[in-house]
């Protein structure tokens, strides 16, 4: 199993309609409006990196009013 956080920027007044959007999407296993750079932040799981990317690609990056993803790998130290 990996995870990864993405980060997204929106339109302006838009994080509200892209998180309900998102939360929706099998393999996110978490969505939160915040503050700073980004708008959204997502936690999302898939059983492998190519599935991942896939579902990010696919998925999420097609929810309008997105503006700019940045995909964070999380790594187990």
């Amino acid at each position: 199993m990996v995870q990864a956080y993405i980060l997204i920027q929106t339109d302006v007044g838009k994080a509200r309609d892209v998180a309900a959007a998102i939360h929706d999407i099998p393999g996110v296993v978490r969505v939160d409006a915040v503050t700073g750079p980004y708008d959204v932040v997502v936690l999302a799981e898939a059983q492998n990196i190519d599935e991942l990317g896939k579902m990010i690609v696919s998925r999420v990056q097609l929810v309008p009013g997105i503006t700019r993803t940045v995909t964070c790998s999380v790594v187990h130290l």
